[in-house]
């Protein structure tokens, strides 16, 4: 993933993750840093489908899901598929759709499956979707409410590549204007990746660091406890599924760095990412020039290791 994805190291390492936990993410960044590109080279190393979809003011619920067709020659109506029946899906600027469509998502990601009409029909086994969303240019958006932004994994947020890492992209590019291609092997089997699934959520997690995990997440929704200075600062704390997704996120990450044991490190790791858009500060905390990231820095920075 590394070699074609150049100058964002953690944002690869948190869509392994999330592939490994089972769980979605919301990814935000600026145009051009590799958001479908990363989608796409995911599904070339894995074997299976992905799909992207282009998310727009005009966008229908159907779009997605799909729709029962009327077939004249049968007199019957048969299910026609929607992009959402793919394994990887990248929903491009889903804060640019209606809420009815972005429901109809979350639907499928949280249940995973899609009911038309009277008949429910079964997502693939693997399925992950890495919805994005621009930081720029907010006319004409439909921004994701708390509840919905819970159902994701992880949020993840993309900055520019280094000078070097840019020189690398441009080289890269270059390379495939002249039809180089960078070849990723043998492709990984879908009964290896839930073999993976198992054996990162089975990775051992002492009672010392969930205590932490309880403790950290516990102190976004009473923050008081940790300094004066944080009283009143925190309007909704991270929910239960914040605290699901430090767990499952923290042993995904030791297994990746090749340890049968989580460390306090791989909690922190994550942290920021798996709980951010799970947090809504007061007015006057954002106003103090504070939003989610530098309350969670606080926090890591007091929270005691158990």
């Amino acid at each position: 993933m590394n070699t074609c994805i150049l100058g964002q190291p953690e944002f690869v390492d948190l869509l392994l993750v999330a592939v490994l936990a089972d769980g979605h993410l919301l990814v935000e960044g600026a145009p051009g840093l590799a958001k479908t590109k990363a989608i796409k080279a995911l599904a070339k190393a894995i074997d299976c489908q992905d799909q992207r979809i282009q998310f727009t003011p005009d966008l229908l619920p159907s779009d997605l899901t799909g729709t029962d067709i009327y077939r004249q020659e049968t007199g019957t109506f048969s299910f026609q598929p929607g992009p959402v029946f793919h394994n990887f899906i990248l929903a491009d600027e889903i804060n640019r759709a209606p809420a009815k469509v972005q429901a109809a998502l979350l639907e499928a990601m949280a249940e995973r499956q899609v009911t038309v009409g009277s008949t429910t029909y079964k997502l693939p086994d693997l399925f992950l979707v890495m919805a994005t969303q621009n930081p720029i240019e907010q006319e004409g958006t439909y921004p994701l409410p708390e509840a919905q932004l819970d159902r994701f994994l992880l949020h993840v947020r993309l900055d520019y590549p280094d000078l070097a890492a840019e020189r690398q992209i441009l080289r890269l590019v270059r390379g495939e204007a002249q039809g180089e291609v960078i070849a990723f092997g043998q492709k990984i089997s879908q009964a290896t990746i839930f073999a993976a699934r198992r054996d990162a959520l089975a990775t051992y997690m002492s009672e010392a660091v969930e205590e932490y995990i309880l403790q950290f997440v516990f102190a976004t929704r009473a923050p008081e406890l940790y300094g004066a200075d944080l009283a009143g600062v925190v309007a909704f704390g991270a929910s239960p599924r914040g605290t699901i997704a430090l767990d499952r996120c923290a042993r995904a990450h030791a297994w990746l760095r090749g340890r049968d044991y989580v460390v306090p490190e791989d909690v922190q790791a994550i942290a920021k990412s798996a709980l951010r858009h799970r947090i809504l500060m007061t007015f006057e905390a954002q106003a103090d020039g504070m939003n989610a990231d530098t309350f969670i820095d606080t926090l890591l920075a007091r929270v005691p290791v158990a």
